[in-house]
């Protein structure tokens, strides 16, 4: 739990700024001091869960989790033994209790969950289901995006061993033709949530089935700008901010916040309605400029099958077009 001093402390500043700043003002001066034979094989950065790691902190999220700290990863015990990440441990822990006003959590002498010492295979493992980022077709399919987004968040402030930082560049971003099923899927969804059933049960006079309707278009329609811009989602809290900031489509967000937040009455479903065709034309422009689908159709459902054939790994072309959602 954090407790700034509100004289002190610098109310402005992002926690990634504030990680970056302790790391080198007192984590790197005290590994230069104590663990020049270690140095080659740490990273020292700070990802992973929490607004800071996006760089979405704000005055709101500072009440947990906000500290000065950072994550000094290590690699096996073949190369860093366990006595030297114990000392490490300590060494950590012994770091100014506070700093430009903010005070540190006082933890046990064995890391903490989300920074301090960590083995590279641990933080990993947690994060995508496997230590090294070697992802079976399987994982790619089915780890949720933000698990991934949140293994290649953040910063590097130092990668001597140069372990992690092949590691998140093997994370990066989906191989393509998992990109195309993900896509091929989303699209799908799109097509059967927005183009078919929203109207459909709006004239029945199923309101709820309407809003479960527009909830799902919006849901796999946010995921489909994610993949067009080719970049992972972040959890569902952070996805319209997020969306704002991408180069592609960004201005769709603020459809879709309308699309979720406004009632089903005949004058917003006709809205509704209206916009959701103007959403999947600007949708499969995207498409045809990268070569996704031309085909001359307004209709997201045959773009969906289009995109699904263009895979060209046959076991994953074969795959149910739903199997990236």
């Amino acid at each position: 739990m954090l407790f700034p001093k509100e004289k002190k402390a610098e109310t402005g500043m992002k926690g990634l700024e504030l990680a970056r700043d302790f790391y080198e003002s007192c984590g790197k001066p005290m590994l230069e001091k104590n663990f020049p034979q270690v140095l080659p094989y740490i990273a020292a950065g700070l990802f992973g869960s929490g607004s800071e790691c996006f760089g979405y902190d704000d005055e709101i999220s500072r009440d947990h989790d906000f500290e000065p700290c950072f994550c000094l990863l290590l690699p096996g015990e073949n190369i860093v033994d366990r006595r030297t990440a114990f000392l490490l441990e300590r060494a950590y822990a012994k770091l100014p209790g506070e700093f430009k006003g903010f005070r540190r959590t006082q933890i046990l002498p064995v890391g903490g969950a989300r920074h301090g010492v960590l083995r590279t295979e641990e933080v990993f493992q947690n994060k995508t289901g496997t230590p090294d980022g070697n992802l079976t077709l399987k994982q790619w399919l089915s780890l949720p995006d933000h698990y991934l987004a949140e293994a290649v968040n953040g910063e590097i402030f130092y990668d001597g061993y140069g372990e992690v930082t092949r590691i998140r560049r093997r994370l990066a971003f989906y191989p393509e033709d998992i990109r195309r099923k993900k896509l091929a899927g989303h699209l799908l969804l799109m097509a059967q949530a927005g183009q078919y059933n929203y109207l459909r049960s709006v004239r029945r006079g199923e309101n709820a089935a309407a809003q479960m309707a527009v909830f799902e278009y919006v849901k796999s329609g946010i995921e489909t700008v994610f993949l067009l811009n080719r970049k992972y989602q972040p959890y569902y809290k952070w996805a319209f901010r997020a969306m704002r900031e991408l180069p592609l489509l960004p201005d769709l967000a603020d459809d879709f916040e309308m699309m979720i937040t406004r009632g089903n009455d005949e004058e917003a479903a006709e809205e509704k309605s209206a916009v959701i065709e103007r959403i999947s034309r600007d949708v499969i422009r995207i498409l045809g400029e990268q070569r996704l689908s031309s085909a001359p159709s307004d209709e997201l459902e045959r773009h969906a099958y289009i995109v699904n054939d263009s895979i060209r790994d046959s076991e994953i072309r074969n795959l149910h077009v739903l199997a990236g959602v």
